[in-house]
């Protein structure tokens, strides 16, 4: 039977219209680092298949732009890719707003170059600083400079925003201070941007979280790590950021949860789930799993809104996650 289009119209607007308005029991607002992103975002698509009633929305603002959210109180849960820092938890004090820190999952930061790129076969830590120190910029601009036996072609970098936690950990692990960087680079706190970059630029380097190669592999060429001249070059995966092989560039990531949201019973049921799907759909999206130890110490965190962070004064370069889990008061 032919539809006329008006009837046709009649029939599927109410429809549209029901679905853009449709009446949550509850909503669950979250925001921060891209890095962290894409494992919140799997777990979200899994609970919103359990919970089709709350809303659960997940932007990407940096963590430096979803802190600013979360400690102002617009969301209940922030993505972060490194700890809450001395002047965000001054701001936290000043507003009343507490929260529960939760380490999700390990990364280690991928360091990439076009699949053109045919002379990078390696990279050492130290040449990474030359490439990225604040004493670089407008003085090294070639690829030969970093490494004589490496080409006299520009050197484009590529890297995270100055408001992404990606930013402030590689400059630290990098750089040895955090927001120590270099400013003459294609910056985004969007990780797909840098990838898109990267991958069409043949002379191009850039880095950013494990994820987003894991999705572009097609796309970039990995490279590998030496601490030094003299060490093995290691390129990040799973067994390589779980065991601190891939160092100084493996980092622990984390949700913030504020505290009275987590008194909601469909934020404390999402926290709950996310603890317990974390490690699976950590390692599906390209991230390495925590310890199971790890997930448990948090869960109990969680339970007994244990608030503050376990970083304050801390570094995470090299950090020991399941001890300072454990000796937190």
């Amino acid at each position: 039977m032919k539809i006329s289009r008006a009837k046709y119209c009649l029939l599927v607007i109410p429809f549209l219209l029901t679905s853009c308005f449709k009446e949550y029991k509850g909503k669950i607002n979250i925001d921060g680092s891209s890095s962290v992103y894409p494992v919140t975002e799997a777990v979200a698509e899994e609970f919103r298949k359990i919970e089709p009633d709350i809303r659960v929305t997940v932007g990407i603002s940096g963590t430096g732009g979803g802190f600013k959210k979360f400690l102002r109180g617009e969301t209940d849960i922030s993505n972060a890719s490194r700890p809450i820092s001395e002047s965000e938890l001054e701001i936290s004090r000043e507003n009343g707003i507490e929260f529960i820190e939760i380490p999700v999952s390990y990364d280690g930061m991928a360091i990439v170059v076009s699949p053109k790129n045919d002379f990078v076969d390696y990279v050492t830590v130290e040449e990474l600083k030359k490439m990225w120190s604040p004493e670089s910029q407008d003085k090294i601009n070639t690829w030969k400079q970093v490494r004589d036996s490496w080409p006299d072609v520009p050197l484009n970098l590529y890297g995270a925003g100055t408001s992404s936690g990606t930013y402030d950990f590689f400059t630290e692990a990098i750089n040895g201070k955090a927001k120590a960087s270099r400013g003459d680079y294609t910056a985004s706190e969007d990780d797909n941007v840098l990838v898109q970059g990267v991958s069409s630029d043949q002379y191009g380097l850039g880095y950013f979280g494990l994820a987003y190669y894991s999705e572009n592999k097609e796309k970039l060429k990995l490279v590998p790590v030496k601490v030094d001249e003299t060490s093995e070059a290691i390129s990040p995966t799973k067994l390589t950021v779980e065991s601190g092989q891939y160092q100084p560039l493996s980092r622990p990531e984390f949700i913030y949860v504020n505290v009275k949201s987590a008194s909601n019973p469909h934020v404390k049921k999402f926290v709950e789930f996310y603890l317990a799907n974390a490690a699976e759909l950590a390692e599906e999206v390209g991230y390495v799993a925590l310890p199971a130890a790890a997930y448990q110490l948090s869960l109990e965190r969680f339970k007994n809104n244990t608030t503050g962070s376990v970083f304050e004064n801390k570094s995470t370069v090299g950090a020991n996650l399941l001890e300072l889990l454990s000796n937190k008061e």
